[in-house]
């Protein structure tokens, strides 16, 4: 069963253009040039997006193969299919990976052995029950990103299609 999904990488140095053009081509099986394009909220730094369609699980792929490498901000999302949920994955440099679990109409679909480790920690004094909820939602995610989202608007998108 296949799926679509998009990747934005929202910056990454010069560099590693190259790089993440490897990543992603070695996870789709195909050869992957991006329009990179300049982000202006991160001066020296560059941007790409494309939309892909593959296999249900690609999304966890490639945020895999991309996660990690120092000064990458990226986003990977995949709708939902009849064999899976959607998927969304933010990753920035200071805060590491966020993964969610996205249902069909693109809300975030918090598990419950999440919410009640949330609850306890929260009980616990550990922290405080907003904050717990907030990071379950990646709002610290959303907000790093939020300005290299908006430097984006008007980029080239690169639908990228493969048959499994």
């Amino acid at each position: 069963m296949t799926t679509r999904g998009v990747l934005y990488v929202h910056s990454a140095p010069r560099a590693l253009c190259p790089h993440v053009e490897w990543a992603v081509a070695g996870v789709l099986g195909v050869r992957v040039n991006l329009d990179w394009i300049r982000q202006p909220a991160s001066p020296g730094t560059w941007r790409a997006e494309f939309s892909w369609q593959a296999e249900a699980g690609t999304a966890s792929k490639l945020a895999s193969a991309l996660r990690g490498w120092h000064l990458l901000r990226f986003e990977v999302t995949a709708e939902p299919c009849p064999t899976a949920e959607g998927e969304r994955y933010s990753s920035t440099p200071e805060l590491g990976i966020f993964h969610a679990v996205t249902g069909m109409h693109g809300d975030i679909l918090i598990p419950e052995d999440r919410l009640r480790a949330a609850l306890a920690r929260s009980a616990r004094g550990e922290s405080e029950l907003e904050e717990e909820i907030a990071k379950l939602l990646g709002k610290p995610w959303d907000d790093e990103l939020e300005p290299f989202r908006y430097a984006g608007e008007g980029a080239p998108v690169r639908w990228l299609h493969q048959v499994v």
